[in-house]
Order: structure tokens, then sequence, then C-alpha cells
């Protein structure tokens, strides 16, 4: 059915008056949106165990639905992607191309690249002039072998486009696989970002140059330019570049500071003002000549990447951009490629050709000055791999060069699948050819065992969400910090506190993290209210002046599912005592009037997300020292905590529960060292065996169920109740011989083991309950094996304490001893009354 563009409406008057809405253009837009998204997030979902990055799928799926696979059936692409409707398509496309190019242009920082010095600066220009030569030894094979004499294109413009298509770096691709692969943060990393931003920089002005030089010259029938034109278009560009930089620049740093949150909340009016700004300056380089999304890309360079107003920009337009009109943009460029169009051994000899050059060009380049600057053979092939990616921008050039009539629909399907080979081998060649070293699970130092060395430093690993869990941070480590003198010898703490951030699809993950790298705080600029910043600012400053306490900050990015692998190698490579995890759960408490701030009747706790709760899981497994698991309810107050930081006006009032077993050891060994803070009251609750339970045999049982979400989980070792009974006894005497003057001890012998736990959560007489995790249990939390558990990770006692339904008012501190031998784990439940002992894995308490 043929359609006059101009006579296409917007919109139908439904399918009940007769209209079918595919014939009109905002429905058929929908449903073309619909279909792209959901087949490259299907894709994507695919694609996701190898490792690779969105924009993969993307492309894939832009080439499914185009003519060399689902568009093979007219009837599809007539109804579907009729013609009449791509001028609609692409143009919804281009807002979002544009508004991406801005967040593109946002997260390159010009004053990082000045940093980066000259071994990043001589590995860029290696990794561009070898490759482009080399283009330009391909587009003479290619412009003679696939164009005839009719369409061939210019000469000088075919040979810029060939050489910008094979020698562009994707500096956004590159910085997600970067941190896929864990190397964002380290050496090779670094300088891997820093050569992909030079080459960004330098891939635009080649771009621009490209552009200025094809005019419209090529266009079969069009009048031929006077070269001078291409001369007025890049001394334009030139002058738009130096007229944003000089005064527009200065300009948006004003508007930075008067969005900033010192002067109020950011107004509505200067965000719109610089969503505007984005479409004229697309606008104005569009007049140039050259192409919009260049005056987007700049018009992003000038917005300053520090404080408020940026990150806010980012969270107005980055999921809407990238989530749904960004992949638009690459389905258009997919329904313009037809795999088709490569027919016969010399296009793909030509496909194989440009590939290969591609890859060659890109690498040996890149090795070999790397080599040259001393970087190890290993990671400058590395390096090489890396800079090897395509992307976005390639995609931009390659659709540029086809609208100007420079490059052919054959051309064009090589170039696109030249991109998506060169993106795809980037991951696994990385990961074969360069892995930082990990897993080498040395056996770390639990508490009690680090006691033995008298100028030992205690290392501490605390790991954070975000600022709400700083003032809880800061009060539990002021009481670890002990003021003992051995041997006229003060034991130091180091503190290392890591700031998770999950990696996510948003860029502004990655923009978080370099962030991150420059202010030395891990969390500074995340979060929209900048008072949270000041006060963990002062906090952290506060407590590095402390000579006692050497506070480091780390930044870990990572998908959740490996975030545990950054954690346990840092806790490896610092060589720490403790890992401390904050709980995926968090309440806020009123401390005026001690309970939680809705009455503490059916709290409602902050979830930070079951991701998190599942990294806590995989640390408590894998870690190779002691880890605690800090349930916060209120553990203190940014405020009290930067007054007070000596603990001179503080007193925190901490209660351990011994059963024993080696996590409760581990706990009394960490209550000792909180005694020692004169600040710090330590009650010691010991709990007894009931007559109840002395009269039974418990037998533990792997659960029939294999659900570890409702099943507490212990440890297979053989234990011997005996020997286990007396390194409780040897481990209590020697506290007591050691902190018997700055504790109160306590023995209970309870009928009920839960309502009494219950009773010493429900008083108000203690901020913090430190318990073990009771992988290795006594009888009485043996006996609590068939109790359905809310949280297993935390162990039967820790459990009761942090369920959401006991109202249980303090803080809670589960504390796992470093398994040694790896004993593994395995779910269970119980029965009493039973005196033969059955051998599959069962345990008799």
């Amino acid at each position: 059915m043929a359609f006059n563009i101009t006579s296409v409406k917007t919109s139908s008057n439904g399918a009940w008056q007769g209209d079918n809405p595919l014939n009109f253009a905002f429905p058929l837009l929908i449903v073309q949106t619909a279909l792209i998204v959901a087949v490259s997030r299907s894709l994507a979902v695919l694609f996701k165990p190898l490792r690779q990055p969105k924009v993969i799928a993307e492309i894939v799926g832009g080439i499914l639905l185009g003519p060399s696979a689902l568009g093979r059936d007219p009837a599809y692409m007539d109804r579907i992607f009729p013609e009449w409707s791509m001028p609609i398509l692409e143009s919804v496309a281009s807002i979002g191309l544009l508004f991406f190019l801005f967040l593109v242009g946002l997260e390159l920082d010009l004053s990082s690249i000045r940093r980066s010095g000259k071994r990043a600066f001589g590995i860029a220009a290696a990794g561009i002039t070898l490759p482009f030569l080399a283009g330009v030894g391909v587009s003479f094979v290619i412009r003679n072998t696939l164009y005839t004499a009719a369409d061939r294109p210019g000469f000088v413009e075919f040979i810029v486009f060939m050489g910008v298509a094979l020698s562009i770096t994707a500096f956004p691709v590159l910085a997600r696989i970067l941190a896929e692969l864990k190397l964002l943060t380290t050496q090779i990393g670094e300088t891997a970002m820093a050569a992909a931003a030079f080459n960004d920089v330098a891939a635009w002005i080649l771009l621009a140059l490209a552009v200025a030089l094809a005019g419209n010259g090529g266009e079969s029938g069009g009048e031929k330019k006077s070269p001078l034109v291409s001369v007025w278009v890049l001394l334009s560009g030139v002058g738009f570049v130096v007229f944003m930089l000089v005064v527009i620049r200065p300009v948006m740093k004003w508007i930075a500071k008067r969005a900033s949150p010192e002067n109020g909340a950011v107004r509505e009016s200067y965000v719109c003002l610089t969503l505007a700004g984005v479409m004229v300056s697309g606008l104005a380089t569009d007049l140039i000549g050259i192409h919009s999304i260049f005056g987007a890309f700049v018009f992003g360079l000038t917005i300053p990447k520090d404080g408020e107003f940026g990150q806010r920009l980012i969270e107005r337009i980055e999921d809407f951009v990238s989530g749904l009109l960004l992949p638009l943009y690459f389905a258009t460029s997919g329904l313009k490629t037809d795999v088709a169009k490569i027919r016969g051994a010399v296009s793909w000899g030509m496909l194989g050709l440009v590939v290969v050059t591609a890859c060659v060009g890109k690498i040996v380049g890149t090795f070999a000055v790397a080599v040259m600057v001393k970087i190890p053979a290993r990671e400058a092939l590395t390096l090489g791999f890396l800079m090897n990616t395509k992307g976005l921008v390639e995609l931009i050039v390659l659709n540029i060069g086809k609208e100007k009539k420079v490059l052919n629909d054959e051309t064009f399907a090589i170039l696109v699948l030249m991109a998506l080979f060169t993106t795809f081998i980037t991951t696994p060649s990385a990961m074969a050819i360069y892995r930082p070293a990990r897993g080498i699970h040395r056996k770390l130092k639990d508490l009690s065992a680090s006691e033995h060395s008298s100028k030992e430093e205690l290392r501490i690993l605390a790991c954070l969400h975000g600022p709400a869990n700083v003032s809880s941070l800061i009060s539990l480590i002021v009481s670890i910090r002990t003021t003992k003198v051995i041997y006229l010898y003060i034991l130091k703490l180091k503190l290392f506190v890591m700031h998770l951030v999950e990696l996510t699809e948003r860029s502004s993950s990655i923009i978080m993290v370099r962030r991150a790298q420059k202010n030395g705080f891990p969390f500074v600029n995340r979060y929209r209210h900048d008072e949270c910043h000041s006060s963990v600012i002062r906090g952290f400053q506060a407590y590095r002046q402390l000579g006692r306490v050497a506070v480091r900050p780390i930044t870990a990015v990572s998908p959740l599912p490996t975030m545990h692998e950054d954690i346990c190698l840092m806790a490896e490579t610092k060589r720490v005592t403790l890992i401390i995890l904050p709980f995926h759960r968090r309440w806020n408490v009123d401390h005026g009037h001690g309970h939680h701030q809705d009455g503490g009747d059916g709290n409602v706790p902050e979830n930070v997300g079951h991701g998190w709760r599942l990294v806590n899981q995989r640390v408590l497994k894998n870690a190779p020292c002691s880890v605690a698991v800090l349930v916060d309810r209120g553990l203190g107050s940014i405020e009290s905590q930067s007054s007070s930081l000596d603990g001179s006006n503080v007193v925190e009032r901490v209660c351990v529960i011994f059963f024993g077993g080696p996590d409760d050891r581990e706990a009394l060994e960490l209550g000792g060292r909180m005694a020692e803070h004169p600040a710090v009251k330590v009650t010691i609750m010991r709990f007894l065996v009931g007559e109840t339970l002395r009269s039974n045999t418990i037998t533990l049982h792997p659960a029939p169920s294999k659900c570890k979400e409702k099943n507490y989980a212990f440890l297979t070792t053989n234990v011997d109740p005996e020997k286990e009974k007396e390194l409780d006894e040897g481990a209590l005497e020697d506290f007591m011989s050691k902190w018997k003057d700055l504790v109160e001890y306590k023995e209970k012998e309870p009928n009920n083991t839960i309502e009494e736990i219950l009773s010493i959560g429900q008083s108000q007489d203690f901020d913090l309950i430190v318990v073990g995790r009771g992988r290795s249990p006594s009888v009485e939390v043996a006996a609590l094996a068939e109790r359905q558990a809310e949280h297993p990770e935390l162990g039967p006692i820790g459990d009761v304490l942090a369920s959401s339904n006991n109202h249980v008012i303090p803080s809670v501190l589960v504390v796992q001893q470093h398994n040694k031998a790896h004993v593994e784990e395995i779910t269970v439940s119980k029965i009493v009354n039973e005196s033969s002992l059955s051998t599959d894995g069962d345990a008799n308490v």
C-alpha cells in the first residue's frame, strides 16, 4: 500500500471506526519502539553470560529486525517498518542520540586528559595513526572493487571516512568493559581510559573533517560544491568549539554554581535551560554543516564535571535516553544493514580484509608504543585489544557516511559487521590474556590470633552502601579502637573504608568511580543531599586526625553477583583481620526517645535490595578472614561522633551473648577489645544448657528442603563436644583474666532460649548486641535448627535479633570466625530424643 508522507496522519480514530492504527504515524511509532526495546533487552539477557556490552545486543537486535533477517519478508517490512515511517523513527532516534552524545561529553573530563601524561597520549596517537593509515590503504582496494565508476565517491572523503571507521575507540563502551572485567581502577584500566579519551577527542575532530569534506557533493545528480565550502565548514566548526569553550563554558560554570545545594535547591529553570542548550547547540552545528550531534557533544564538554548540577542532569535524562531512545538509533542502523548485500568471494574477502586490518592496526600500534614506554608485554597486548573496542561513535560515522552517499549498502554492511566483531572479541580476549592476581587464599589471622603479635596493627575492612551507614560505622570502630599499651607500644588500628557501588547499565556509575579516584572519598559525589556529604567528610577527617587510626577510602564498582570477589580480594591484599558488612536492612531510630520512628510497632526497615543480601552471603562463604555483619538500628549518630570522637562524653552499652563455639569465641574476643575503651560498658551474657536440653540428644540431619532461605547452615566438620567445651572454658577464663575488672559477667540457664534472647533485645539496656553466627552450634543453638529462618546467613541467634517482627531495639553485630579449613556448610534440621546416630552427614550434639 503506497503512502504519501505529506498525507500521513499522526493518530487514528480507532479500530472501531475502521482505522488500522499501523497506518498512522504515532501508533506505528509505539509498536516499533516496543518491538525494538523488547528484542534488544532479550538479546542483552542472552549475551550477559558472555559479558558482552549492551551495545552488542542493540546492534544485533537492529540487524535481526532489518532486511538481513526478519526484513526478508516484504509483508513484515511494509507493515512494521514501511518506508514512509523511517524519517519519523530516525527523527525520534536522533533526539535520543543528541542527548546521549551530550552525556558522553559530560562524562569526558578534559582536565583528566591533560593529567594523564605522555604515556597515554603516545598510546592513543599510535592507536589512531597506524589503523588510520591502514584504513587509507584498504580504502584504495574497496573503492576500486565494490564501487562502479558511476557511484564511486570522492577520493579524499572516502579515505577519511574509512580511516576514521578503522581507528575509533569507543570510550563509553570501553569504560563498561573495563568495569565488567574489574580493571577500571587498575593501572592498565586507567591507561586505557586516558588513551581512549584522547582517541575520542581525535575521532570527533576527524569526523568533523570527514563530514566537512563530504558535504553533499557525492549525491548523484547533486550540484558539485566548491572546495572552499569544506574550508568554510571547518573554520566555522573551529570557531564554534572556541566559542563554546571560551564563552559558554564560564556561563555553565556560573549556572552550576548557582544551582549548587549551598544556594538552595537546584532550580528547574537551570535544568530546562541546559537541556534547551543541547538542542540549540545541535542546531548550530547542523547549520554549519557538520552534524547536530557534534554540537551536543561539545556542549557536554562545557558542563562542570564536579558537583551536584552535572549529576542532576544525568539523573534527569540518562534512563530515558539510554533505555528507550538510544536503542532506536541502533535499530535504525540495523535496518539499514543488509548482510545479503555482501555477495561472492570478493565481498567476503573484503570483509576479512577490513576486520584483519582494523584489529592488526589498532592492536599492533598500541602494543608497540606500550612496550616502548615499559609496559609489560602481557599488559600491552591486553591494552591493544581493549583499545580495539568499537561502538556508538563507529555507528555514527558509518551512518553519516551512508547518509552522505560516501558508503554504499555493501560497504556499510561490511563495516557494521567489523564493528560488531572487534567489540565482541574484546572481553574474551582481555580475560584470556590478562587477569589480575585473584584468589590467593592466604590464611589471614582472626581476631584472637592477631593478638599474639604485640606490635601488629588491627586492620579492618568496613564496607558501606552509602552515607546512611557512616554514623554506625564510626560508632562501632570507636568502640573497637583500643587504648591498650603493650611494651610501651600503643596498638594501632587501620581502617579501610570500601564504598560498594553497583555497576549498572547507567554510565553514571563509571563517572562515580572516576570522581572517587579524584576526590579521595569514595561516596562524596553520588548522593543528592549534600548535607550528608559534609557530615561524612567532617566525620572521617576528624577520625583520621586521631593518632592511632588511619583511614583509607576505597571504591568497588562491580555487578552485584561478583561484588564479593572485590571485597575478598581487598581483604587479602590489605591483610585485614575483620570485614564489617552492612546488613541489607536498616532501621531509623529516634535516639531521643529510644524507639523506632514509627513507634516500634510493625516498623518497616529500609531495604537496599535482595542483591546486597546475596553479596553478604557470598562474602560470609568466601572471606579469607573473620566477618561481622552489622544490623544497624541507629548505632551512634554523625553529630555525636563528630563532637566526641575521643569517646570521653559517650557511653556505649554493649552486650556479648555467649553460647559457645568458634564464632562465639570470636565475638567474645571482639567484646574484650571493646571493653578496653573507657567509654564502652561491656556485659557478657553466658547461656548455660538448660535442664530440658541436658536430658535430650539432638541430632542434626541435612534438611529435606534445599532452600537455604528457610534453613540454617552449619559446618559439616565433625565436632568434639568435649574439646569445644574445653576451648569455650579456656576462652572465658582467658577473657576474665584480661578484662574482669572492665566487664560485667552474667550467666543464664533459660528454659526458653528465644524468649530470653528477645527479653534482652527488647529492653533498652544496650546499644549493641554482639553474637556469634553459630555455625558449629552449641546444644542451645542446635535446638533452634528447625526454626523457620528469616535471615539464615545470620545464624539462629542473629536471625532472632534481626527479625523485623520481634521489635528488637539495639543494633546487632553478628560475628563469624575465619573458616581456615574452608569446610563446607549444609542446611540442617534437627531431631530430638534420638539415641542412635546416623552416618550420612548427620552430627550429634
